[in-house]
């Protein structure tokens, strides 16, 4: 007879958990043990346990240290999910104090929102809670369609309001609020003090999140662009929010950002930020959570921090 889920899991050492994350995390046996707080043969001791139970290296001798199998690579993500919840069980409480816990949150969040939010989350961290750390997970616009799942296994994501996530036990509250600019470089000569619709088809585009040469996507900036009737002639695709004033520095290229963003790298790359024409749609951030969370008062102080340091000007 079978045995139960419950007795097989009974029946693990869940320390490993914690090993196995360390190790994925350092690929490095002596870091992972001090990150643990165990000795340096007891490390080695968890690793060949967990190479027992999975029958596989996990860790091969690459150029310039270890590198993970292809097992190990499938393990990254979920192990780091499974002590993430693992330690949100453990911490919930009746009561939180933000300047002694030990807590770990994850955040999933697009590398635009680290440059509005991300100094100001950092000091506000080190300042009233110098114990916990916070593992930012950055993302792409495309979330998979399971999203009551992924919401499930973080303690929350930044994202905007998409049909997708509208599900029974996903919570939200909007952050912040911005819009969309053009970004050119300064010293186009074909570009003056504004752009009109019929500019904007004629030029040269960087695009964010594009993934292949087909048009229209579904990131944002693709969006606008079908609404304003243009397909654009697109010369570079990033996979970064940050990363597009970069190759429209310097270049006859165009892209759409969002103001917040441009005004923190318009003077340094010099480049011109003028208003978009048409019609654009308001870009609005909201924090995410699943309803399990609810209860957890650790996680309304974080929410909480979240929203108070958003509406920050």
């Amino acid at each position: 007879m079978a045995r139960p889920p419950s007795a097989r899991l009974a029946n693990l050492d869940l320390n490993l958990l914690v090993a196995l994350r360390e190790l994925i995390r350092e690929r490095n046996v002596t870091r992972a043990a001090a990150r643990i707080g165990v000795s340096q043969p007891a490390a080695s001791a968890a690793l060949s346990r967990l190479r027992r139970h999975f029958d596989d290296e996990l860790f091969a001798r690459g150029r310039g240290g270890y590198v993970l199998t292809p097992l190990a690579m499938q393990l990254a993500d979920q192990v780091e999910a499974v002590c993430a919840a693992a330690e949100r069980l453990f911490a919930t409480g009746t009561s939180f104090d933000p300047g002694s816990t030990r807590r770990e949150f994850t955040l999933l969040m697009a590398d635009y929102t680290v440059a509005v939010l991300g100094r100001r989350l950092a000091a506000e961290l080190a300042t009233r809670a110098p114990g916990v750390d916070l593992h930012v997970r950055l993302v792409r616009e495309h979330f998979s369609t399971d999203a009551a799942t992924i919401v499930r296994l973080v303690d929350g994501m930044i994202a905007p309001p998409v049909r997708g996530f509208d599900l029974p036990g996903v919570r939200s509250v909007e952050l912040f609020t911005d819009r969309w600019v053009c970004v050119v470089d300064a010293a186009n000569p074909h570009v003056g003090h504004t752009l009109s619709l019929d500019q904007l088809a004629a030029m040269r585009w960087v695009a964010p999140f594009q993934p292949d040469r087909g048009f229209p996507g579904a990131a944002p900036m693709s969006r606008q662009l079908t609404r304003f009737g243009i397909q654009p002639r697109i010369r570079v695709r990033v996979e970064s929010y940050q990363a597009v004033p970069y190759f429209v520095a310097g270049t006859d290229h165009v892209a759409l950002l969002q103001e917040r963003l441009a005004g923190q790298v318009a003077q340094r790359l010099g480049l011109r930020v003028l208003p978009c024409p048409g019609e654009p749609e308001p870009i609005v951030e909201k924090f995410w959570w699943h309803a399990d969370l609810d209860g957890d008062p650790a996680h309304r102080w974080f929410r909480e921090a979240l929203v108070a340091l958003a509406a920050k000007p």
